[in-house]
């Protein structure tokens, strides 16, 4: 089974954040970025699974 990927956008929209959080604050807040290609054309993309796992560790009851 090959990993799924979300673009940036698809993950802002997954979480509920603004594009800017997530170039700004996912990587402190423990979500792994995957860089594809090199210089500024590189496209950030996010493993679906990664964040879904990310998603239920953020929990709070």
């Amino acid at each position: 089974m090959t990993a799924q990927f979300m673009s940036v956008r698809e993950t802002a929209n997954y979480l509920n954040v603004s594009i800017s959080w997530i170039y700004r604050h996912a990587t402190r807040s423990g979500l792994t970025p995957y860089r594809f290609g090199a210089g500024t054309n590189a496209k950030i993309r996010f493993k679906r699974s990664e964040v879904e796992a990310w998603t239920k560790q953020q929990r709070t009851f």
